[in-house]
């Protein structure tokens, strides 16, 4: 049997201009946002899962995402993979209301506002 981890090398990653304070109710969102991400993705029909989530009623709380895995993966190699993908977004986007990395076996995207992907 031949075992592989995800390739984690960065691709790119892109950075919203806007940030948010700690405490700000968009934190606690994209946190849920990013706790499922990680755990519905591996799950999910061809590792590719969007949601979004909002605290109610206030409107600057909603926070949308999006994760996908290369399909050759493993459930755990994509679970691995988007890790290494939030690492970099906190590393190199941190407090913004958005942000965009892609490595080589996988991707994961936030924002404030509904995207396609």
């Amino acid at each position: 049997m031949v075992r592989s981890s995800p390739d984690t090398k960065v691709k790119k990653f892109l950075c919203n201009l806007s940030t948010y304070k700690a405490g700000d109710p968009f934190a606690t969102s994209l946190a849920y946002v990013l706790d499922e991400l990680k755990f519905a993705t591996p799950d999910h029909e061809n590792y590719d899962f969007i949601l979004f989530f909002d605290i109610y009623p206030n409107p600057n709380a909603f926070a949308y995402g999006h994760d996908s895995c290369d399909q050759d993966l493993t459930s755990s190699d994509c679970s691995e993979c988007f890790s290494a993908a939030k690492k970099v977004t906190v590393r190199s986007c941190p407090n913004r209301i958005g942000a965009q990395v892609v490595l080589l076996d996988c991707e994961i995207r936030y924002e404030q506002y509904p995207f396609s992907n």
